[in-house]
């Protein structure tokens, strides 16, 4: 039977190196999908499809369709028909198990389906902390145009590539075997113009929650748990049932990792839902208006006189170390 238990907070990362420097943060997904695929259960998560350019959840039956599923996506995914072959592939595997990862709403929206269904005891339900989910329609134009611009198909993209380290991810994708930075779009979802109506009111930006874990970057570690900090990537695991916590248990030879509370972990979405932009709704009638390039260029792109204020700023901080 599934209890929920007093949220246990833990820092952690993976000990193989190249999965950690593959991985957006500290590996946790790639652990926790490794005990359900060695065992031949099943994985559902989040899989960048790059023929249309859309992020959807499949159903994952080995570990070359997980690596599929590794990194960040800024974008929503389509749950397509998921929830039903989740079920169909439990009714058709008897004692077999499964793996759920998605965001807050996607993972509490399956544990309430698992519940209707009966088949809660069988399935492992994670959610990542979320900043926010952009318009997939938005990404999708993006990157169409993008391809058009450079006469070829996006074949790899990636939000978190960590050549230059953990704290300073480089994002780009990859078309005619060359890298293109992808700036102005990140730049538009962290400056909250193209989220969801819906995720300004986010129910689930807190750290009690009724899914067996949440993961996510533990951002501040250096300064809360400087002992423990990595420079390669470092993840935050929250516990939240008796489930969960055997879940840890089961991959923790896999982890470094370090018992943490809810005072050291602190972030802004796991206390509140990201504040609306005050520029929203003129971002949204821009953009019906004129189209993705203009909005790229107006809202994904820093300004001259911001790029001179930064640089000033980086040399007067400099100056008084």
């Amino acid at each position: 039977m599934i209890e929920l238990i007093d949220t246990v907070v833990y820092a952690g990362r993976i000990k193989n190196e190249s999965v950690l420097m593959q991985s957006s943060s500290g590996g946790a997904f790639t652990a926790l999908s490794e005990f359900f695929l060695k065992n031949n259960n099943a994985v559902v998560a989040s899989v960048y499809n790059y023929d249309i350019n859309t992020a959807e959840f499949r159903l994952i039956l080995n570990k070359n369709q997980r690596e599929k599923a590794k990194g960040s996506k800024y974008m929503q995914s389509k749950p397509r028909k998921i929830f039903r072959e989740a079920y169909e592939w439990l009714m058709e595997n008897k004692g077999k198990k499964l793996l759920f990862v998605g965001m807050g709403c996607q993972a509490d929206g399956f544990r309430k389906f698992c519940e209707l269904k009966g088949i809660r005891d069988r399935v492992c339900i994670v959610d990542i902390i979320c900043h926010g989910s952009p318009s997939p329609k938005l990404w999708k134009e993006y990157a169409e145009n993008l391809q058009k611009k450079k006469k070829g198909k996006i074949t790899y993209l990636t939000f978190k590539d960590k050549r230059n380290g953990w704290k300073s991810p480089m994002a780009y994708v990859k078309i005619n075997g060359k890298e293109i930075l992808i700036k102005d779009y990140v730049k538009i979802f962290y400056n909250r113009c193209a989220l969801r109506l819906s995720c300004h009111e986010c129910p689930y930006a807190t750290t009690e929650r009724k899914v067996d874990l949440t993961i996510g970057d533990y951002w501040h570690i250096e300064e809360t748990m400087p002992d423990f900090y990595d420079s390669k990537g470092n993840s935050l695991f929250l516990i939240h049932t008796n489930k969960g916590q055997e879940l840890f248990n089961r991959v923790r030879y896999m982890l470094d990792y370090k018992i943490s509370n809810r005072q050291q972990c602190w972030q802004t979405n796991l206390e509140k839902p990201t504040p609306k932009s005050e520029k929203r709704d003129l971002f949204w009638d821009d953009y019906k208006k004129e189209g993705v390039n203009f909005i790229m260029k107006k809202y994904g792109t820093v300004s001259i006189t911001t790029k001179v204020k930064n640089k000033l700023l980086k040399i007067i901080g400099g100056g008084t170390n």
